[in-house]
């Protein structure tokens, strides 16, 4: 058995805790756990996720070890009534984001998402978005020209908030459409992309990634919320994380290890990357141990290309990891015909709703979120 994973028994005795403990951690998400290759019926545990917990247990509960900790798939940090992740699956506002995605639109969900100001409301005046070639720039370009502009969210009338997000939901699906569209959401970015049978599974990606509960980019966004700041200025804050390769920019290294496979054939590419003990990118999630489950819904619906299939395959039964979002994305764009760079910009429009919605949810709350750094650097006279 790999040193990197563990049987039941040895976790249990390394925490020093009982089963039912064990099994609080894996649902939360603070331990991975997989198949037992030899046995399917038993599970492994991933060993450095127990030697984190046994390292936090034996630091006590000083509070800055606690805070520190939270920031990395720890503790909840703050009180959103927005989305959760339970029992591995992903719940907006109490309902299963997979079974919204069998029926509703982005913009349903997002007027959900936003709650009480969630009614049908008269869309606002719109302007053509930036003339650029890329789509990522004209996005990054209309939301900054936005913000700019934009009067700061704080003080104003939820139903207005609730007006501007609309508004500021077509501005972002505009600019990855190159241009002013109307209809659906899902429909306009199918016919930008060229291919309007893609349309219903685009629609169904929109809703599996329009929220996911406290990630980078909505941390992000709700951090510019706090200060005041208006809905296009968050959303920006919340693009900016979002471009990062270890974020919304992961979908480029799921396609760097698609054409690897494609060179060196799935089996050698697993192996290759377990010799290095290197990670493979669209595989595995922190919160969902037994199989993220917008992945799932998206693959169900959008079955994966031969090649792409033969790669799933060879990771999952080599390494134990399910795949997520990130390869779903990768293998809908494949299957579908879309450019390359679609997983991101389904990741952008889709995750606008949940910026916006955790924009009005902090912003109503009139606090600042300043968390304390724990200085390590060299010694200072006081």
């Amino acid at each position: 058995m790999s040193t990197d994973w563990i049987d039941r028994e040895t976790a249990l005795q390394r925490l020093g805790v009982r089963s039912q403990t064990l099994y609080a951690y894996v649902s939360r998400g603070r331990v991975d756990a997989r198949p037992d290759p030899a046995d399917p019926r038993r599970s492994l545990y991933r060993a450095a996720d127990i030697g984190a917990l046994t390292d936090r247990r034996a630091r006590g509960r000083k509070a800055s070890a606690v805070a520190q900790s939270a920031i990395a798939w720890g503790e909840p940090v703050l009180a959103s009534a927005i989305t959760t992740i339970a029992g591995g699956r992903l719940w907006y506002r109490g309902r299963d984001a997979a079974e919204l995605a069998q029926t509703q639109t982005l913009e349903a969900v997002a007027r959900l998402l936003r709650g009480g100001h969630g009614a049908v409301l008269k869309s606002v005046e719109r302007t053509a978005p930036p003339a650029l070639d890329d789509g990522k720039a004209r996005l990054f370009a209309a939301l900054a020209a936005r913000a700019a502009a934009e009067p700061p969210a704080r003080g104003r009338a939820p139903l207005a908030l609730a007006l501007e997000g609309g508004g500021l939901l077509d501005l972002v699906a505009d600019a990855v459409c190159g241009g002013l569209g109307t209809g659906p959401i899902h429909q306009r970015l199918a016919a930008a992309w060229g291919q309007p049978s893609a349309a219903d599974p685009i629609r169904r990606a929109l809703v599996l990634l329009a929220d996911h509960e406290l990630n980078a980019s909505t941390f992000a966004a709700r951090v510019a919320a706090s200060t005041g700041a208006g809905l296009s200025a968050a959303a920006l804050a919340g693009l900016c994380a979002l471009s990062g390769p270890l974020h919304g920019g992961m979908a480029a290294r799921v396609w760097n290890l698609l054409e690897e496979s494609r060179r060196i054939g799935p089996a050698a590419t697993v192996e290759g990357r377990l010799a290095r003990a290197a990670p493979t990118p669209g595989f595995g999630h922190p919160l969902y141990p037994e199989g993220d489950p917008r992945a799932e819904a998206l693959l169900t619906a959008c079955p994966p290309t031969e090649d792409l299939a033969a790669l799933l395959g060879a990771v999952e039964s080599g390494t134990g990891e399910r795949a997520n979002i990130d390869f779903a994305l990768v293998a809908m764009a494949e299957a579908l015909g879309l450019p390359r760079d679609a997983p991101f910009l389904l990741f952008a429009v889709a995750r606008s709703a949940g910026w916006i919605a955790h924009a009005v949810e902090e912003g109503s709350g009139g606090r600042l979120i300043r968390p304390r750094a724990r200085y390590v650097g060299p010694a200072v006279g006081v």
